[in-house]
């Protein structure tokens, strides 16, 4: 058993050995061997703070374990710096790549456990399974914008509130645009905010005398605002008094340039029905219905609300490689009736640039019914504020 001794004291160091040699440091030998593992080990002892002298444990009870914390903290620092991973000589262009590879690991999946992948680009999501394979198609929809003039009158609340409640109904994305003429009224503003719709609600500046030009030129801002902030949809002129079907605004969104449809409406005489629009063979116009005598100048007979059109042929004309230099607007100069026609002649050249809604344009999808009523006052706010006098009084 090793035993610790202290080292000698200068007067012996020139003690002569049993070998005969000098002692000079550290000798190979035998005994000069466990001498200085002996010197050793009582060294790193006193590094570490093992001692058998009381007055060095006096010195300070915060030597051990500094020297401890000394040595444990070396310790970790080397095994630190050792590497564990793989590194891998970077050449050429990767020099200045700083990216980090990855030890590769081999996973094991159970034969059972199920894999799913999902593929996902600007169209369409596909999930697959070892079960089967189950494909969900997602196709952007088209804007439709829907305008809308309007002004006050009698009838004007029933107008507004019958149309919104259709187009709650679509599929959104939906605008509803609401141009008034002068000014802004309070009543539209609070019939618009309550219809859950999405609306912009436009005043129209332009000085109007007459009805034609009112209709015309609150088309015309709304338009305006279309080629101002670049909408990309399906524009449609919906007046207030018609009456349209679902199934109308959701065969907007096939409409590639310019589509078009049959009107019902009513004779001015009331007494009768009038079609008016296309005649089709498949999505093809072939045709015009038309019965009245003074409308047979007209190069297409549609009514406002039975077509629609592509509202980028507004603000990137040179997409559908149009001729005309100058706006795409509705006329005030030409006389009533003949708005549509000259309009449509600015977006098509003919009948071959048309698509038939629905195929074969078999169905009636709106109505024009002229029932409104002139002249009649509205209560203000749509409320009245004295209750009426009863006629009939309860006994």
């Amino acid at each position: 058993m090793a035993s610790i001794r202290r080292t000698l004291s200068p007067m012996y160091h020139d003690r002569a050995h049993e070998n005969g040699g000098a002692h000079k440091g550290f000798t190979i030998g035998g005994s000069s061997s466990k001498h200085n593992s002996s010197q050793f080990l009582s060294y790193l002892t006193k590094l570490i703070g093992v001692t058998s002298d009381p007055k060095s444990s006096r010195r300070g009870p915060w030597r051990r374990p500094f020297y401890q914390f000394l040595v444990f903290f070396l310790l970790g620092f080397v095994l630190g710096l050792t590497p564990f991973g793989k590194m891998e000589d970077v050449n050429g262009s990767d020099r200045f790549s700083f990216e980090i590879k990855q030890p590769y690991v081999e996973e094991r999946l159970d034969n059972n456990k199920k894999r799913e992948e999902v593929a996902v680009d600007a169209v369409s999501f596909v999930a697959e399974t070892e079960t089967g394979k189950k494909e969900i198609n997602f196709v952007p929809k088209k804007l439709i914008i829907v305008v809308t003039p309007t002004y006050n009158r009698a009838m004007q609340a029933y107008y507004l509130n019958r149309i919104a409640q259709t187009l709650r109904l679509v599929d959104s994305p939906v605008l509803w645009i609401v141009v008034e003429g002068n000014a802004a009224s309070f009543e539209t503003s609070e019939i618009l905010r309550k219809t859950g719709v999405m609306y912009r609600h436009l005043v129209c500046k332009r000085n109007m005398t007459s009805i034609k030009d009112r209709g015309v030129h609150q088309r015309n801002t709304a338009l305006e605002h279309i080629e101002l902030h670049k909408l990309d949809g399906i524009v449609y002129f919906a007046d207030d008094d018609n009456i349209y079907s679902l199934e109308l605004f959701q065969s907007l969104r096939q409409i590639r340039r310019f589509g078009t449809w049959p009107v019902a409406m009513l004779a001015p005489s009331k007494n009768k029905a009038i079609l008016e629009g296309p005649v089709c063979n498949g999505s093809q116009v072939i045709g015009w219905h038309t019965n009245e005598k003074s409308k047979r100048l007209r190069r297409f007979h549609v009514d406002m609300s039975g077509f629609a059109f592509n509202s980028t042929i507004l603000w990137d004309p040179k997409r559908w490689r149009r001729p005309f230099t100058h706006p795409t607007r509705q006329l005030d100069t030409v006389k009533e009736g003949f708005q549509e026609t000259t309009f449509i002649e600015q977006v098509v050249a003919d009948e071959s640039e048309m698509e038939g809604v629905p195929p074969a344009c078999s169905r009636i999808l709106n109505w024009h019914l002229h029932l409104d009523a002139r002249d009649v006052p509205y209560p203000q706010g749509w409320a009245i504020q004295k209750n009426l006098q009863a006629l009939i009084t309860m006994k």
